[in-house]
């Protein structure tokens, strides 16, 4: 969606997607302006609850089965397990996607991996395709005037032009375009507690040739869960940079971290969405 600053000052409903990569301010944002009068709507929420739910489920009830004491209870139907997921909790996504390596340090083989990384694309690819019936939702249901799409960190890894042009139909896309000083936070964030990431296949074949081969291992089972995931994040981070910008040229707009930490309200966040549209026009 293409819109001049005054097209979107007058704009009477506002729906905006915001990507960029996880740790830029995306979910700290959605939460502030959904104390005003804005529909958070938040991706990975949604793949979450909707999409990854029994899978969720049954890697939980998996592990709880190797638990004598819990197999016993699960079996005769007298204990039962839920996610406990909400937006600011998204930990049983995370841990169902798992790290590659060591299943004695907790990480998955290759084709349990990558089945699980399939998973997750399928399910954010059907959470961005919902954008549109939940603009809906939020007005005629939950009587928000205003949208914001808290995006994963992963929708430009997706390769799907289907899901992005109906949230750039829908939706005015905003990049939040890490500065030099942040891009180094967030390496350093990940370094110091390395999280389960999605990789498009292809990108992760080619990485971890590259990892077997320089640490010298011949089986998958050999790699570190953890270290794998230091190593890799860097790499990732880089490679999804531009795809993120070529998005945002074909289809939105593009502010910087350090516009975004700068805004401690909704005034200031719609004055930053302006200047953006000003400067790309």
């Amino acid at each position: 969606m293409r819109l001049t600053a005054r097209e979107f000052r007058d704009w009477d409903s506002k729906r905006i997607t915001l990507l960029g990569m996880s740790g830029v301010g995306k979910t700290r944002l959605a939460c502030m302006l959904r104390r005003r009068d804005w529909f958070h709507y938040s991706g990975d929420y949604r793949i979450g609850t909707r999409y990854l739910d029994e899978p969720i489920l049954d890697n939980i009830k998996a592990q709880a089965m190797q638990i004598p004491f819990l197999r016993e209870l699960l079996r005769s139907d007298s204990i039962h397990i839920i996610n406990n997921i909400t937006v600011d909790n998204l930990a049983p996504v995370s841990s169902f996607l798992g790290k590659l390596g060591n299943p004695e340090l907790g990480g998955l083989g290759l084709a349990e991996f990558k089945r699980r990384q399939a998973l997750h694309r399928d399910a954010e690819i059907r959470a961005m395709r919902d954008v549109p019936a939940f603009i809906d939702k939020a007005q005629s249901i939950y009587g928000y005037r205003h949208f914001i799409n808290d995006a994963g960190g992963s929708v430009c890894e997706l390769d799907d032009p289907e899901t992005l042009d109906t949230l750039a139909e829908h939706t005015l896309i905003v990049y939040i375009k890490a500065s030099h000083e942040d891009e180094q936070e967030l390496i350093r964030r990940a370094e110091s507690d390395p999280k389960p990431l999605y990789y498009r296949e292809d990108f992760l074949d080619r990485q971890l040739a590259e990892y077997m081969a320089a640490e010298a291992l011949d089986y998958v089972a050999q790699i570190d869960p953890d270290a794998f995931v230091r190593w890799i994040f860097p790499r990732l981070f880089y490679e999804r940079i531009p795809r993120y910008e070529r998005i945002a040229a074909d289809h939105g707009y593009t502010v910087s971290t350090e516009e975004l930490w700068a805004v401690e309200d909704e005034a200031g966040f719609l004055q930053l969405i302006e200047r953006a549209l000003e400067r790309q026009r």
